[in-house]
């Protein structure tokens, strides 16, 4: 198979796009600058665009490609750099929908939809917040301090999980007069 993005071997640049589960993630990336859109960009452009191409090292057929619009300054490893934040995202997108229930909507109208799937990524990014806390305060502070309340937030592998006060079925509530 044929690539339509014939770059000659010396425009491949072994880099990085981040870190992995098993260390960096280093591909092959060759990059053109695309030319400017006068009516956009204007007489002095702020942005270019680009299209960059990755290439595995162990299967050097096998091209992924990426557009990218960025600041004239942005480097070919900062494009690399953003290409692997993808899975970031992704990572993220899956922990909204098994945390927040972002992908459990069932509504007609666009609005309905919008207002759901805000509601579940702010309730996603509140949850991160408060889980970056914790790991800011390190696991030897996790124990709530003598005398006071434990929190209702509580961290179960890798979510949290909202706990309120058990109230006995059979307890009548108290009346004043």
């Amino acid at each position: 198979m044929t690539s339509c993005f014939q770059a000659p071997e010396d425009a491949w640049q072994r880099l990085s796009s981040g870190d992995g589960a098993k260390g960096p993630r280093v591909y092959d990336w060759a990059s053109a600058r695309l030319p400017a859109i006068s009516f956009f960009d204007g007489n002095t452009p702020t942005h270019h665009r680009w299209v960059l191409a990755r290439r595995s090292l162990t299967t050097p057929h096998e091209l992924a490609y990426y557009f990218a619009y960025a600041p004239v300054t942005c480097t070919v490893a900062d494009l690399a750099k953003v290409a692997g934040t993808r899975w970031a995202i992704e990572e993220c997108f899956q922990a909204a929908k098994s945390e927040c229930g972002l992908d459990q909507y069932e509504v007609r109208r666009y609005t309905g939809w919008y207002r759901h799937i805000t509601l579940a990524m702010l309730a996603h990014a509140f949850l991160t917040g408060l889980a970056a806390d914790e790991a800011a305060k390190g696991a030897a502070e996790t124990t709530p301090p003598a005398g006071s309340s434990p929190s209702p937030w509580q961290r179960s592998g890798g979510s949290w999980t909202l706990s309120g006060p058990v109230l006995n079925p059979n307890a009548l509530p108290e009346t004043t007069h």
